[in-house]
């Protein structure tokens, strides 16, 4: 009987441990960039500088990366046809209102989304109120995404896609797939408030 008790508390440490570990592993193989230092700003040490690139919002006025330095930017490339880029938009629509007065950007970046004028009723629809760019010569945003994967290493293959980029410019963490609210909130908070 104490043998078996006490095989049982070992296994039980074991598992415990195993899976916290495992945990920890899959969640560190998951995230892109892993946290090294903290300095001025935090910054992972994988951090990539954000390629530039110059696209038109819907009515038609140029904007750059480059004109947004100095603000952290939520850069996300997602589609007016995709759900589960719908399902982020009430978030990113909050998390606008709630911190752009502390120096959050939105950019969202549509892909084969239509027309100018077709997205803009879509983002009426959704009251969107952060900066969406688009196409109007022809393949601009295909040109950017590919400047990203290459920049990251990862292809961008599935929508949504999100990069925050802090303050200087520099990639500091992506996401694959829709989050909450909160879930973007705790990662921008260390650039928003360093």
């Amino acid at each position: 009987m104490k043998l078996s008790l006490s095989l049982m508390v070992f296994l039980g440490v074991f598992i415990f441990n195993g899976c916290g570990q495992g945990q920890k592993e899959e969640s560190a193989a998951n995230e892109p960039l892993a946290l090294a230092t903290k300095a001025k700003s935090i910054r992972p040490s994988g951090a990539v500088k954000a390629p530039d690139f110059t696209l038109a919002t819907v009515e038609g006025d140029w904007v750059t990366l480059k004109s947004l330095r100095g603000k952290v930017v939520l850069l996300n490339f997602w589609g007016t046809w995709c759900p589960p880029c719908r399902k982020e938009i009430p978030d990113f629509v909050k998390l606008y209102d709630k911190y752009n007065e502390d120096g959050l950007e939105i950019v969202g970046i549509t892909l084969t989304s239509g027309s100018p004028s077709d997205i803009k009723k879509f983002m009426e629809e959704y009251n969107m109120n952060y900066i969406v760019l688009t196409d109007i010569k022809g393949n601009e945003t295909q040109m950017v995404t590919q400047s990203y994967g290459k920049a990251t290493g990862r292809p961008i293959n599935g929508i949504p896609t999100t990069f925050i980029i802090d303050r200087e410019g520099y990639i500091v963490k992506s996401y694959i797939g829709p989050r909450t609210e909160e879930v973007f909130y705790n990662d921008l908070k260390p650039y928003l408030y360093p």
